[in-house]
């Protein structure tokens, strides 16, 4: 049996003890209407058993293995106790209303962690797979093998990651990635296990092997969030065995104080002391963190942000400093041409007159120089690489060549000051520079970058809206990732700095407020692993996906603004919840005390203050984590001037 059938199985068993109890109670009070005193025991009775003897076994169970105090014992005692001094109408309503709150917990929190779960049905029980010879045979997902071809038709789910060899499609990678527009593939492009095909065929290469890809990374990270508490978890978590044991020593005590000082008859100051047992159980405190931990940790992860405990949760919403690697992370981590000047030549021609010749080459600048152009280019014939200057290559019967300014002068071709001012002037922007030339002609000139990404100055903006400090580290030279800084932003940058330096410089921001340290390749791991925060892109390097704390499936940095979003508003969810809980403890508490609470209210009050907020809990299930706010929401959630104290008062005002 799985997991989702065992859940279902045990939901609709409490369902039904939970229905069994109501019913015992309803008849009960029938009987006691008609003075049918068998009638009162058999329907009472059958309330208590239904309702008291799941509640008692897990009480029992807790204190034998655990040596805890469980809340359900609480509840059963107070039955017992309202039981003893005459009425069981009272603990029958105690019972269905307390068996009703933990069937609605388990269906609540059975539905979050569906939403997480719904991640390891992803995977396809296997897939077509292409022989040398151009046979397919059917393989289970446990026989595919890197390096093997599969066939993917549409409406099926790749099997594994990998790149398209032939063929065109749109795939839906929104259950990883949280992007609801498909994404258009071609040959060479990734494709990431789970992801359904759209309408075309393709034939795709597996890169690793299915236990190590995306998806199965992501749910092994899911189940380890599952496992780890938030810090306030943990605190609850501690809190409630000694708490419910001062509460259930309190019981004899309160009975004591009424009935020998304020001379309460027996059965009176026993009512009392039962009732406020029942009110004073920490219920509604122990669950009021999960609630809310869970439900925002399924929203981030059907969102493609996937929490690795709530602890990261936590300690998301308190950071105040964001610091951003460059390279790969606000940049595309790949060499593209930016920028052509020809000389003596139309641009058309140089730009293809250089793809021909860099085609043959595999190094990042010549692959960039190549991809740049699609149309038709020179067969550049005996192309050589020269070492640490570029290629040259032969051209009907000419020598052609691209290089830096020595491939030039060993070519014998003339840099002029114009050249030179050129090249300086790209170079001082922090792009990479070579010449085109031919024999002894420099026919044009040529800028390599690695580009900012699209979104990358949006998510600063979103950033700094929100009242975040924003800081850029890297290992580039300080005039390039200045350029870049200044483009996007960024005021604080912190250059070239080498992987121990970065770690170096995130303890010294601890120092100011607590960091999000946002990377993605194994020289930020060390950075990352020393903030308090770290967060890493989903196709960065293995390495810092395990140093991270937070996971972007979307390379969509602005998914950094809706990450912290939504774990502020989980920090003020719990702060409201557990406010609201120990509130009602403290004055519900008090009126038992003093007589003006009977036991049916106080149940209700009880399971109500229970339920009211595992529903605001689970209000963060519909809170859309996807690339910031806008500038009105971005302004009311700022933590200056205010703002911390504004995003708590909307969770407020929304639950």
């Amino acid at each position: 049996m799985s997991d989702s059938d065992a859940r279902a199985r045990t939901l609709r068993l409490d369902f039904l003890l939970t229905a069994l109890t109501l019913a015992g109670t309803v008849a009960g009070f029938v009987a006691e209407a008609r003075g049918s005193t068998p009638g009162i025991w058999l329907c009472f009775g059958t309330a208590f058993l239904a309702g008291g003897v799941p509640a008692a076994r897990t009480a029992l169970v807790e204190l034998v293995a655990d040596r805890k105090l469980d809340v359900d014992l609480l509840m059963v005692v107070a039955a017992l106790g309202a039981a003893s001094v005459g009425e069981a109408g009272d603990g029958a309503i105690l019972l269905f209303l307390f068996s009703l709150s933990n069937a609605l917990q388990d269906w609540a929190f059975t539905r979050t962690r569906d939403a997480i779960h719904a991640l390891m049905e992803l995977s396809p029980e296997g897939a077509t797979v292409e022989a040398a010879d151009g046979s397919h045979t059917f393989r289970s997902l446990e026989e595919i093998r890197p390096g093997d071809v599969v066939l993917v038709r549409p409406g099926e789910r790749f099997p594994a990651d990998g790149a398209v060899l032939s063929g065109y499609t749109s795939v839906d990678e929104s259950a990883l990635t949280g992007e609801s527009t498909p994404v258009e593939k071609e040959p060479r492009s990734a494709v990431f296990s789970g992801t359904l095909n759209g309408q075309g065929v393709v034939r795709a290469r597996v890169e690793r092997p299915a236990s190590e890809s995306t998806l199965a990374q992501l749910v092994r990270l899911v189940e380890k969030a599952q496992a780890e508490k938030s810090p306030t978890e943990q605190f609850a978590a501690r809190l409630e065995g000694p708490y419910s044991m001062v509460v259930l020593a309190s019981a004899p005590l309160v009975f004591a104080v009424l009935y020998f000082l304020f001379q309460f008859t027996p059965g009176d100051a026993w009512y009392r002391a039962m009732t406020f047992l029942v009110v004073a159980s920490p219920c509604a405190v122990v669950i009021s963190t999960p609630a809310a931990v869970l439900s925002a940790m399924a929203a981030g992860a059907r969102a493609g942000t996937l929490f690795k405990s709530g602890a990261a949760l936590e300690a998301l919403a308190a950071t105040r400093i964001v610091a951003l690697d460059k390279t790969g992370t606000l940049t595309r981590g790949e060499m593209r041409l930016v920028e052509v000047r020809a000389f003596d030549m139309p641009e058309g021609e140089a730009r293809a007159l250089a793809a021909g010749l860099e085609r043959h080459s595999e190094h990042p600048i010549a692959r960039a120089v190549a991809s740049a152009w699609s149309g038709p280019a020179p067969e550049v014939a005996d192309v050589q690489g020269v070492r640490g200057k570029g290629v040259r290559g032969q051209l009907d019967g000419a020598t052609v060549w691209a290089g830096t300014r020595r491939m030039a002068e060993e070519a014998g071709a003339l840099v002029t000051a114009e050249h030179d001012t050129l090249l300086t002037a790209w170079e001082r922007r922090g792009v990479t520079t070579l010449l085109l030339g031919c024999e002894r002609q420099v026919l044009a000139a040529l800028a390599v970058a690695d580009t900012e990404r699209p979104e990358a100055a949006e998510a600063v903006r979103l950033l700094r809206a929100r009242g975040l400090r924003v800081v850029m580290l890297s290992g580039d030279r300080a005039d390039v990732a200045r350029h870049i800084a200044a483009d996007l932003g960024i005021e604080e940058v912190m250059a070239p700095l080498l992987p121990e330096e970065k770690l170096t410089a995130i303890e010294a921001l601890r120092r100011e407020g607590r960091v999000l340290m946002v990377g993605d390749g194994v020289n930020d791991a060390p950075a990352m692993a020393g903030a308090d925060v770290g967060m890493a892109m989903g196709t960065g390097s293995d390495v810092s996906l395990e140093s991270a704390d937070v996971v972007l499936m979307k390379d969509d940095l602005r998914r950094i603004a809706g990450a912290w979003d939504l774990a502020r508003s989980a920090a003020a969810t719990i702060r409201f919840n557990l406010s609201f809980a120990l509130g009602i403890i403290v004055v519900v508490g008090v009126l038992a005390l003093a007589g003006k609470v009977p036991l049916p209210l106080g149940v209700v009050a009880h399971e109500g203050g229970t339920l009211f907020v595992v529903a605001v809990g689970l209000r963060l299930l519909l809170h859309r984590v996807g690339r910031g706010a806008d500038a009105a929401d971005a302004a009311a959630d700022t933590p200056s001037e205010g703002g911390e104290a504004k995003a708590d008062a909307k969770v407020a005002a929304a639950a």
